[in-house]
């Protein structure tokens, strides 16, 4: 067995209050801080380069353990391992698994967090955060995300395919986009289970075979007149919302967040920001048809 310069012992250990580096032998140092902290240095050379390397503090690790933490570690330099550098690798693996644990859960409330500044409104928002909570996480939440599958993706959207084509559809992206995000976040490797084309488009039929869109029946063209003019008579905003809407054939979101600044009473033209659009383009609307209030019998501003 190597003899060790000096050595220290477990009472010199405890009583040493000097600043300085006292030798155990073998590169064992107890380092005396000016501060009075100690704590254990293990010094070696790996390919001719001295390196210091730090075994944890005297409170936590006493002579004897601190010895055999040096022994380790001399042992890999033998083997011309740097110690440093295994420990960061060991360091490293610990954190990726720690990571890899990250449920499906998690990563969805993440991936929200990280690109709901870049969706329209709170609404969309709330849509993702519903159908996952409605849907997803009873499944497969609390799972991580390393092992969410094909098996699991189905027992989520079979149940809905054929009665709720349009949720499950949403509902299938949505956990495409978590799976994709997790994927580059280095929680989970492998193809995305949720992928559609060339994947699952091979196990499920196609939406618009499963159940044909039926629309709201039109109002007939000629009920119209009779209809806006019993509107008229109706109180409340909700009636002008509706004949405002009816008139400018706009969506309900539009006329429900329009803002007196987008409209030009005296060109009698309505603009629509890009930004409320769901085109994201800017939209002209003329106002000729439907600005029969335009004008107060006193002449003020009808807004009043």
């Amino acid at each position: 067995m190597p003899k060790r310069a000096s050595g220290l012992s477990a009472r010199r250990v405890e009583t040493e209050k000097r600043p300085g580096m006292y030798a155990d032998g073998n590169g064992l140092y107890l380092r005396v801080a000016p501060g009075g902290a100690k704590s254990w240095i293990y010094r070696y050379q790996i390919a001719g380069a001295r390196r210091d390397m730090g075994l944890g503090p005297l409170h936590t690790f006493s002579l004897a353990e601190a010895r055999q933490r040096a022994t380790e570690a001399r042992k890999l330099a033998y083997d011309h391992i740097d110690p440093i550098t295994h420990r960061a690798q060991q360091v490293a693996a610990v954190a990726l698994d720690a990571a890899k644990t990250m449920t499906f859960t998690n990563c969805a409330e993440a991936y929200i967090e990280a690109n709901k500044a870049g969706w329209k409104n709170a609404k969309h928002v709330a849509q993702w955060s519903a159908t996952l909570d409605t849907y997803v996480y009873p499944v497969f939440g609390k799972l991580p995300v390393q092992a969410v599958d094909v098996g699991l993706v189905l027992k989520v959207i079979e149940p809905i395919w054929t009665v709720k084509p349009e949720t499950a559809g949403r509902v299938r992206g949505r956990i495409e986009s978590v799976l994709d995000w997790a994927t580059v976040r280095g929680y989970r490797a492998g193809n995305n289970p949720a992928q559609w084309r060339g994947h699952l488009d091979k196990m499920l039929p196609k939406k618009s075979k499963v159940k044909k869109v039926e629309h709201h029946a039109a109002m007939p063209y000629i009920e119209i007149a009779v209809f806006v003019a019993e509107l008229r008579e109706q109180e409340g905003m909700a009636a002008k919302a509706l004949e405002f809407a009816i008139l400018t054939a706009a969506r309900t979101g539009e006329v429900i967040g329009a803002r007196w600044d987008e409209l030009n009473i005296r060109d009698r033209l309505w603009t629509v920001p890009k930004a409320r659009m769901k085109a994201e383009r800017e939209h002209r609307v003329p106002l000729f048809g439907c600005c029969h209030g335009d004008r107060r019998a006193d002449g003020g501003d009808p807004r009043r």
